[in-house]
């Protein structure tokens, strides 16, 4: 692998990339996730936000290197558009 950097991400593109994870998680369809659905709305237990920040670290590792969701910040995150804001934040993407 190059260690050439990606393309940023799109809010956009960082809102399906949480649906798909969330979908892949709950067992669920990306179309059935709002952006306004809260994770206890979706049926969303820790160990489902525990994956669903594994899996957004792993994905995101490739536009930014070591990208880490801290704990703390876990506990403020409540519905798909804060973890959406969140990873946008981070990445500084507006």
């Amino acid at each position: 692998m190059s260690a050439e950097t990606t393309a940023p991400l799109s809010r956009g593109a960082i809102l399906v990339l949480v649906r798909d994870q969330l979908a892949e998680i709950l067992e669920a369809s990306p179309e059935d996730i709002g952006e306004d659905a809260t994770f206890s709305d979706l049926g969303a237990d820790s160990l489902a936000l525990i994956e669903l920040v594994e899996g957004l670290e792993e994905s995101l590792s490739a536009h930014v290197a070591d990208f880490h969701i801290d704990d703390e910040d876990l506990e403020g995150l409540g519905s798909v558009r804060d973890a959406v804001d969140y990873v946008a934040a981070k990445l500084q993407v507006s």
